[in-house]
């Protein structure tokens, strides 16, 4: 059954991208769309930033149609800089607001923001509210679990959000005192699900990593959706192969070295046009590792690619790598993507 978030319509069991700082680019979300993202978020917004004017806030505003649905993610402490936010997102018309009550940063707690939030639920929900009121777009929320294992207050968080007009939920399931260490836990995820009360889309988030634990974890926990960070960085590919074992029930083969590399150069492009020819190299060296993670004897060439200057290198060296490691057999290679 399709799942509604307001008027947007996404597929059954959808797959949701999260807003990662310095990771959620235009770049990154393209390679993510194309290999079968349903939902997807820029990286989250400073409200204060992004009422200053401030250069990185408004260039997070940007997607393109291809990114369809969109939302934008901002955080923020202030009901009334929250609002203008809101208003300033509504202009670029992407399809939701989302608010994000779960970033465990440092920089951002001590801000009063993010999973700071989650020590104080009335503020929660008049922030919550300002923006409801403020926008025309549907808005969502990103949270925890609660603050720590002594405050898990989520089934009261979920409840009053929905309350205040919030459509959709997603849950990190950790505390913001774990940070991301330990296992998430979802039975406070699907307890949220099952509350009779409940009537939105409910989406679990947290350590899905694979394609037999995203269907395990959706027929245990009854969420909605799920959505992926971490495991989609370098590795685009999990989308589909979700997609491909919940209709049937099999693994798909591994992506080929050539589709490899190929997708590598496309993120490299798009971000080369995007933040230019210095700026978008630089930012690109984080993502190698896990494009080319389960290649043996991969290190210099990985070194190679983190030291290089320009896009005509950093093409030259991916060259390289296929020319070379085309000479292993498919077999060979599919056995060390697997044992990665």
């Amino acid at each position: 059954m399709p799942v509604k978030i307001g008027s947007i319509q996404l597929p059954d069991f959808p797959l949701l991208l999260a807003p990662m700082e310095d990771v959620s680019d235009p770049p990154f979300r393209y390679v993510c769309k194309q290999n079968g993202a349903d939902l997807m978020y820029s990286e989250f917004i400073s409200s204060e930033g992004l009422i200053r004017d401030a250069i990185k806030s408004k260039q997070k505003l940007d997607f393109s149609e291809f990114e369809r649905p969109f939302g934008i993610q901002m955080f923020g402490g202030d009901e009334e800089a929250l609002s203008l936010s809101a208003k300033i997102i509504d202009a670029v018309q992407p399809d939701l607001v989302d608010i994000n009550f779960g970033c465990p940063v440092k920089k951002v707690v001590c801000k009063g923001a993010g999973a700071a939030v989650l020590k104080d639920i009335n503020l929660m929900v008049r922030l919550t509210e300002a923006v409801v009121r403020s926008t025309a777009l549907p808005v969502t929320v990103k949270t925890r679990l609660g603050w720590d294992d002594h405050s898990k207050n989520i089934e009261e968080v979920a409840e009053r959000l929905q309350d205040v007009g919030v459509q959709a939920l997603t849950i990190h399931g950790r505390t913001r005192a774990q940070l991301y260490k330990g296992d998430a836990d979802w039975r406070l995820i699907a307890a949220v699900k099952n509350n009779p009360r409940m009537h939105i889309p409910i989406f679990g988030n947290g350590d899905i990593d694979t394609p037999p634990k995203a269907v395990e974890y959706k027929e245990r926990y009854s969420v909605d959706g799920i959505m992926i960070g971490r495991a989609a960085i370098g590795y685009p590919w999990i989308f589909r192969e979700i997609k491909h074992y919940i209709a049937t029930g099999s693994l798909l083969t591994p992506p080929s070295l050539e589709e490899r590399i190929a997708v590598c150069r496309t993120h490299l492009r798009k971000s080369v046009e995007w933040k230019g020819p210095v700026l978008g190299i630089l930012e690109m060296r984080r993502h190698y590792a896990n494009y080319l993670k389960g290649l043996p004897h991969i290190r210099d060439f990985r070194m190679q690619l983190v030291t290089v200057k320009t896009q005509q290198e950093v093409e030259q060296v991916l060259l390289e790598i296929k020319e070379k490691y085309a000479a292993c057999s498919e077999a060979a290679y599919e056995t060390s993507l697997l044992n990665a």
